[in-house]
This record gives C-alpha cells, sequence and structure tokens, in this order.
C-alpha cells in the first residue's frame, strides 16, 4: 500500500468484526481516507505433520476468508452514504505480526473488542498487546453500548491529558478526530497523589492540594496550546480532577463516542499500556478506545 494511508480493519467473522468494520468505515469517510480490510489465516503447525489434511484445511480456511472479506465489503458499503475506496487483503501467518506490518502503512489499525477463530481472545490476549506495544500508527479497540452492541456514533470525543509524550501525541489524533466528526472534544487531566487524601484531612482548600490542581490545569493549557486555534471548530470542555483515571474516563465514556488515550504516560496515566487503567477501559468503556503511541 502506497500513497495515503489507510484505515486497516481485522476481520475475522465475529460479531466484534462487524461493529470494527462499521466504526472504521465511518472513520475512513469521516476523514476522507481508503479502508482496507484484511483477514488472517492461521494453520496451526501440528496440521503440517499430515500433509493432505493440512492442504484440505487450508483450502477450507481460504474460501471462509474469501467469503468473509466479500461480507464485510458489503457490511462497509452498507454503512455509510458516501462511497468508500475499498480494498480486501488475505495473509497468511500470525495474526499480531501481520497487523503490526500493516499498520507501518496504515493511518489507524482497527479491531473488534472480541472474536472468534484465529483472533480469538483479541481483546485480552497477546495480539492487541502486541500491536498496542509495536504498531507504527494508533490502535482502536471497537467497543459499543448499545443494544445491538454497535459502537455509539454520537457524543464527544474524550481525550486523556497528562505530560507524557504519549499524551501529545493523542491530543494532536483527538483533535483531527473531533473536526471530522463535527463533535465536541473534552480534555481530561486526572491527577492523584498519595500524600494527599481525605482520610488524612486533606481538602480543596488545603495549600498542597490547589498547588497540585494549578500545575495540573498548567500541564492541561501547554497541552491544548496551538491545537484550538487550527482546529477552531472544535469545542474544547477542559476537566481536571483529582482522582482515579480510570474512574473518570469511564464515566466519560458513557457518553463519549470515543476514548483517545496514550500508549504510556506519567502520574495517574503511568503504564497505561499494560497497567490497570488501560486494561479496565479495553475491558469495560461503553464505547471504543483509541491507543496513540508517540511518534519514534
Amino acid at each position: 500500500m502506497t500513497g495515503i494511508k489507510p484505515i486497516v480493519v481485522g476481520v475475522d467473522g465475529s460479531e466484534a468484526a462487524s461493529a470494527a468494520v462499521a466504526w472504521a468505515a465511518r472513520a475512513a469517510a469521516a476523514l476522507s481516507l481508503p479502508l482496507h480490510i484484511v483477514t488472517v489465516v492461521h494453520i496451526p503447525a501440528f496440521y503440517y505433520t499430515e500433509p493432505y489434511l493440512a492442504e484440505s484445511f487450508k483450502e477450507e480456511l481460504e474460501d471462509t476468508a474469501k467469503a468473509r472479506l466479500g461480507s464485510a465489503r458489503v457490511h462497509a458499503k452498507q454503512t455509510v452514504d458516501e462511497p468508500l475506496d475499498i480494498t480486501t487483503e488475505q495473509h497468511e501467518g500470525k495474526v499480531s505480526q501481520t497487523l503490526i506490518e500493516l499498520s507501518a502503512n496504515a493511518h489507524m489499525v482497527v479491531l473488534g473488542s472480541r472474536g472468534h477463530g484465529e483472533f480469538t481472545g483479541l481483546l485480552v490476549g497477546s495480539t492487541t498487546s502486541a500491536v498496542a506495544a509495536h504498531g507504527h500508527c494508533p490502535l482502536v479497540v471497537v467497543r459499543g453500548r448499545t443494544m445491538d452492541g454497535q459502537p455509539p456514533t454520537e457524543g464527544p470525543i474524550v481525550v486523556g491529558i497528562d505530560g507524557s509524550e504519549s499524551s501529545k501525541a493523542a491530543v494532536e489524533v483527538a483533535f483531527e478526530q473531533a473536526a471530522a466528526r463535527g463533535a465536541s472534544l473534552v480534555a481530561v487531566n486526572v491527577w492523584s497523589d498519595v500524600s494527599v487524601q481525605p482520610s488524612l484531612g486533606a481538602s480543596p482548600e488545603d495549600a498542597l492540594w490547589s498547588s497540585i490542581q494549578t500545575g495540573e490545569e498548567v500541564v492541561l493549557s501547554e497541552r491544548l496550546a496551538g491545537y484550538q486555534e487550527r482546529y477552531p471548530d472544535v469545542t474544547v470542555e477542559r476537566v481536571v480532577a483529582r482522582d482515579r483515571p480510570v474512574r473518570v474516563l469511564s464515566e466519560f465514556a458513557e457518553k463519549a463516542q470515543l476514548i483517545v488515550v496514550g500508549s504510556r504516560g506519567r502520574g495517574g496515566f503511568t503504564g497505561m499500556l499494560l497497567g490497570s487503567t488501560s486494561n479496565a477501559l479495553l475491558h469495560t468503556a461503553d464505547c471504543p478506545v483509541m491507543i496513540v503511541r508517540p511518534e519514534s
């Protein structure tokens, strides 16, 4: 793939993958980007001990994959009114390695929250972690709160902000998403400090609490500087709160159409890629979650 980078979406025939295709199609239409639908045929090593069985099994998987890609293409076209530039591609090999390679020439990679077949356990397993850790573009894990399991299409874009480079990259992507979708942006800086606890008598009036709060407001302002001028049509709400990040972001997810976070952070976002905050959001958020890595 050359030229304009497409949005890449992985499919495996599951309902979650179908939701991912719908989300990716809308994103491609909003950003005026091509949509590249991929599936991976993975043949377990033990099948090769029986050549005839392996060949038959491979043909069956390839036929299934071809049908899967055709259905996904139709679903993508039916999801949006605008004409889409859609390509499909079938791969053989390891899922995570294939997606990481494709991410090098992708605007973003989109995956469903759950899968089956070769994408089994994608959300909590090694594939998502590998793509988030080693991918070359943002990763979106599509989750939905509607009755049919489809991702929400209304509400603000929420971005988690701190002083890290991952956070800086997340802000830029979040503004891009908000502008393309005609959505407002909620910029959230959540801080917590073990030295300031209500059980110890701390309150918003205490000097230490006030000092930290002021400092975090500065961090938020610094991270947003310049973007509101570049995206004048995006309405921005600033939120600075002393609480656990997962709690605050989960609350915003109940009304958001997308949460954008950096892959790693400091303070409340420390270890976000593999820590409790990111894991909680990927498991429980009521909207799609985008993980953005800083450019290397």
